[in-house]
């Protein structure tokens, strides 16, 4: 053979194999970028959803019986409303005759909608403070609350007792609630009640600084009067008692619409309304009784109705606890500034309450809604990016739950038919009295298919020279580079086989190689097998048995790993011995085997030449010309004591790209052969049985098996660390039995065991990750050409035979 030397100086131009490998190359990276962005936005998601839950992050603690030396008495022994002038402290107490109706905890999609019905029917309004994360679950409702008039408050976003966090969390708590508010009904709030908060006398020495650097940033922190206590659903008769002022001074009531069971709550509302409005009570926000407490000092110091600014500035001299000065719902937004530029909503002119005007209804819902500041800018954009985020976590993380759990409940099953299957499988093969037919004692072809496979070439013909049935050897040497054809002749003439004969033909790939043995073969029977494999001496004799029964047109062997003692080894070990043996045990028994092993597999010469050869459409010509004869009507079995050892990758990049390579041709054999769903009689029992299950798991089940572990992960972060680690190790309990059956069929040392948790935390997710990267391949219209992997020969005589 003659050979072009390229001219000095000139740069070899790359041949189109070396182009078309430099392509698919610079196609895999984007992909594995993108399947490493669904992983983290799937994270992301999760985090966002814990968060809402208050499982992320979340604190339960709650300070009680703190000292208050440090703080203020004009405070402890204040009104409701507390703001913060200059850095001093100014309370403010609800008018006489007055109620301002809270609710805390809120929104809840059961209870506050019917708490708005009852404010409407009685034209009651009511302020609400607000948890944040339920805001954004929950916007529709807080945008028909704001629209009904009711004014509403933050309840920090996570419903913490703030006295425990840091002044960055107290910060994020009221930003992102502000957020949520923003994007749910376009306002942003001066209001502010703290969780877990009560009476101004329940202020101790560490909830107090709080409330100065709110109050410095423009914040009205509001307490209570009046206690309902209706979280202790005492009935409904205590309820309304317990929410009822002494006498006819007015008062901060708190009632809850959210927090747990709010049916009593819901039934004492309506009576306890009708009850304080016979007593001649009116009902107003915090906002109203800040402008309602403005407009009585005005008249006092006779300054008239016109003078002041209501409920949005109010710089007289109110109502107030002893000494204390009022102020009203401070213009000054949060920080400093207006949250998003905007402006107060509906600002009120004059002091005329809640009446008066020629607009009096919109100068009433003004005065009412005096805390509410108009979103704008980047406020109302990030609020609305904070709802449909959190919507798409609402939908996604149940959705992907329900899910999952339908994918772990089909694998528990799976791995129930497995044991079953398996066992029955075993019993009927090794019965004494089970037969194939006749013996079959003529000669076959075994052929070898060698692309630079110097390291194992020898190895293989070794062990074939060594074989007890009457065996013809084709090597077809597919372009190699390293001498792979010499070698072969040469071991041949060492071992003193005569049987043996080495065609050389130009690089084409595996299926050509081996559709040129097959048509070069002399026998009807031929046995296909690596260049990296080596077969005990039995294993033809075995292998070709079940072709005494007419139907059966191809045989799968049972493959072994014989590089098993390094690590990556072990787990592929235990892979083949449980993933795929056993599978295997169970689809031959439901006569659907999807795959006969490269490694070692027998085929009737005219059923391959029936069915075309072997196809080169599909990286995994193993699985398509299996799913091919299947659809011929011929049957496929598992010969389990014919037994193939090679040589599994080394190291975690050329097992990554074999497995690549395995998944995407699997899945190009399935879409190749998609019509066999359709197919009728003995020949459409693959796609009546074999597609489904080879599509639900080993494919769909394995793409969402790394979600079940982001879930674990998460939730033994967040959640219950010991109940997640009992569950994971129940899961591990079961795939440890059916390992350790798998083995004790396979008459398997139990010692390899002993790495499957490290499997299940490492290797088990690079395979996940393996599919994942060919299902976006296969979805991105990629391709891939045959891969070769580096081999060592290290499998030499097969490893426990005989």
């Amino acid at each position: 053979m003659t050979t072009t030397t390229p001219s000095r100086g000139r740069r070899r131009a790359p041949t189109r194999m070396e182009r078309a490998a430099g392509k698919a190359a610079a196609l895999q990276r984007p992909r594995v970028i993108l399947a490493l962005l669904l992983l983290l936005g799937l994270t992301c998601v999760m985090l966002l959803d814990g968060y809402l839950r208050a499982e992320v992050g979340g604190d339960q603690r709650v300070r009680d019986g703190a000292s208050a030396s440090k703080v203020p008495d004009k405070v402890l022994n204040g009104g409701p409303i507390l703001t913060f002038r200059n850095g001093s402290p100014v309370t403010q107490t609800i008018p006489k005759k007055t109620i301002v109706l809270t609710f805390d905890d809120g929104p809840n999609p059961t209870y506050t909608p019917t708490v708005l019905k009852i404010l409407k029917k009685y034209d009651v309004p009511g302020t609400f403070f607000l948890v944040g994360s339920m805001v954004s679950r929950y916007p529709s409702i807080v945008k028909q609350m704001v629209a009904q008039g009711n004014e509403v408050g933050i309840h920090t976003f996570t419903h913490v007792d703030l006295s425990y966090q840091s002044d960055a969390r107290i910060k994020r708590e009221m930003e992102q609630t502000q957020l949520a508010l923003a994007g749910a009904a376009g306002i942003t709030t001066t209001l502010f009640r703290a969780p877990y908060s009560s009476e101004t006398d329940a202020i101790d020495n560490y909830s107090y600084p709080v409330y100065k650097k709110l109050g410095a940033s423009g914040y009205t922190s509001v307490f209570v009067d009046t206690d309902s206590d209706d979280w202790k659903q005492p009935g409904v008769a205590k309820i309304i008692k317990w929410a009822t002022p002494s006498g006819t001074s007015g008062s901060s009531v708190l009632f809850h619409d959210a927090g747990g069971v709010r049916t009593q709550t819901m039934k004492a509302l309506p009576q306890y309304i009708e009850k304080m409005k016979a007593k001649g009570y009116t009902f107003t926000t915090v906002s109203g009784a800040i402008a309602k407490n403005a407009s009585a000092q005005r008249a006092a110091n006779g300054t008239g109705a016109g003078a002041g600014t209501g409920a949005a500035a109010g710089t007289g001299t109110g109502t107030v606890e002893a000494g204390a000065q009022p102020s009203a719902a401070p213009s000054a937004a949060p920080g400093g500034t207006n949250p998003g530029g905007g402006q107060t909503v509906g600002s009120a002119v004059g002091g005329t309450g809640a009446t008066g005007g020629t607009q009096n209804g919109t100068r009433r819902t003004s005065v009412l809604q005096g805390a509410h500041r108009e979103a704008t800018g980047m406020t109302l954009y990030e609020g609305k990016a904070l709802i449909y985020a959190v919507m798409v976590a609402e939908w996604v993380v149940p959705g992907l739950a329900a899910g999952l759990t339908v994918v772990g409940v089909a694998v528990m099953s799976r791995f129930g038919m497995m044991l079953i299957l398996a066992r029955r499988h075993y019993r009927q093969r090794n019965k004494r009295r089970f037969s194939w037919g006749p013996e079959v004692t003529r000669p076959v072809t075994v052929i070898v298919p060698a692309y630079n496979e110097k390291e194992c070439i020898a190895n293989t013909l070794e062990s074939l020279a060594k074989s007890t049935h009457p065996i013809e050897v084709i090597v077809v040497d597919d372009g190699s580079s390293d001498g792979t054809s010499e070698i072969a002749r040469e071991a041949a003439r060492s071992f003193g086989m005569t049987n043996v004969r080495v065609i050389r033909q130009e690089n084409a790939g595996k299926p050509a190689a081996l559709n040129n043995g097959v048509r070069s073969a002399s026998y009807d029977i031929v046995v296909m097998m690596d260049g990296d494999t080596v077969f005990e001496p039995d294993t033809v004799r075995q292998l070709v048995q079940p072709f005494a029964d007419p139907e059966v047109g191809a045989v799968a062997g049972n493959a072994k790993v014989g590089n098993r003692n390094t690590i990556i080894g072990a787990w592929q070990h235990i892979e083949y011995v449980m993933g795929f043996n056993l599978d295997r045990r169970m689809y031959d028994l439901l006569r659907c085997m999807p795959t006969i092993p490269g490694a070692i597999g027998a085929f009737r010469r005219d059923a391959v030449l029936q069915v075309g050869g072997m196809s080169e459409d599909t990286l995994a010509e193993d699985t398509d010309i299996t799913i091919a004869m299947h659809r011929e009507g011929w049957r496929v079995v598992y010969q389990e004591h014919a037994k193939a050892w090679t040589e599994a990758p080394a190291s975690l990049k050329q097992l990554w790209s074999q497995r690549y390579r395995w998944s995407y041709g699997t899945m190009q054999a399935l879409w190749k052969h998609r019509k066999s769903l359709t197919d009728k009689g003995p020949s459409g029992r693959f796609g009546r049985v074999g597609m489904p299950l080879v599509v639900i798991f080993q494919i769909i089940t394995p793409v969402f098996a790394p979600l079940i572990d982001v879930f674990t992960v998460y939730s033994m972060i967040f959640v219950d660390f010991w109940a997640s680690l009992a569950m994971w190790f129940a899961v591990l309990g079961i795939q440890l039995l059916c390992a350790a059956y798998a083995f004790r069929l396979d008459k398997e040392k139990y010692r390899y065991l002993l790495m499957m948790p490290l499997q299940q935390l490492a290797y088990r997710q690079m395979m996940y990750l393996v599919l994942i990267h060919s299902s976006i391949t296969a979805l991105t219209g990629g391709r891939l050409r045959w891969q070769k992997l580096k081999r060592t020969g290290e499998v030499g005589t097969p490893a426990g035979a005989s």
